[in-house]
């Protein structure tokens, strides 16, 4: 596995690098947010491990940066604060997953892991319908008429749930539970965070909304009428 570590203090890249490289990852570093911009832009990569504070352009700009040009690599945020407006700022440019410093390498290691199962073609490998919105299970690719849409892993995860249980309500809970397992986070706005970016990239300029909220219970997806 191809793994682009962004951290700017080099004692702590470089022990990171050291033990990813122990268990076999190969690893690119970059030490600004503009070095990691052309990282990404230029090199395949199947996972990027990308801190907050970095100079240049901190890693809330290199994340939007990154999904701005349609890439859909993982992207593991890591942030020196357990503040849930990092976190939620964090998913909405983009971002996959978070983990709060100070963590050891085995625990990044984990949550590397899991990162990739979750984003990987394991599972049924069918392409899932909703109206004009179609799912492909191989390929991980989510068009809408003729536009093919461009989903982080996590807002993938969550479409294909709702998909697959299409005109049934999911709670919350449920959707968490579906795309984090027992790792689902407690904050009862992520999701919410998920459901408005899939809004935003599935139904906005489009009179047919498929995603829709039921008021104190959670969302659907959905292709008969409003």
């Amino acid at each position: 596995m191809h793994v682009l570590l962004v951290e700017d203090d080099p004692t702590t890249s470089e022990y990171l690098r050291q033990g990813l490289t122990e268990s076999s990852y190969a690893v690119d570093q970059a030490f600004d947010g503009q070095s990691a911009i052309t990282w990404a832009r230029t090199t395949d990569f199947d996972i990027i491990v990308l801190d907050i504070m970095l100079p240049e352009s901190d890693g809330f700009t290199v994340c939007r940066s990154i999904r701005e040009s349609h890439d859909s690599t993982p992207i593991l945020m890591l942030t020196a604060r357990d503040a849930v407006d990092d976190r939620i700022k964090g998913l909405d440019a983009g971002a996959d997953d978070y983990l709060v410093k100070p963590f050891s390498i085995k625990e990044l290691e984990a949550r590397i892991r899991a990162l990739l199962r979750r984003t990987s073609n394991h599972g049924p490998q069918t392409v899932l319908q909703v109206a004009d919105l179609s799912f492909d299970g191989k390929t991980r690719e989510v068009s809408r008429g003729q536009n093919v849409l461009s989903l982080t892993a996590k807002e993938g995860s969550i479409l294909e749930c709702l998909m697959r249980e299409k005109e049934h309500v999911l709670s919350r809970e449920q959707i968490a539970g579906h795309v984090w397992g027992f790792d689902a986070p407690t904050e009862s706005n992520i999701i919410d965070v998920y459901i408005r970016n899939l809004r935003r990239k599935i139904d906005e300029g489009s009179s047919h909304k498929l995603i829709r909220t039921v008021k104190g219970l959670g969302y659907k997806i959905s292709e008969r009428p409003e």
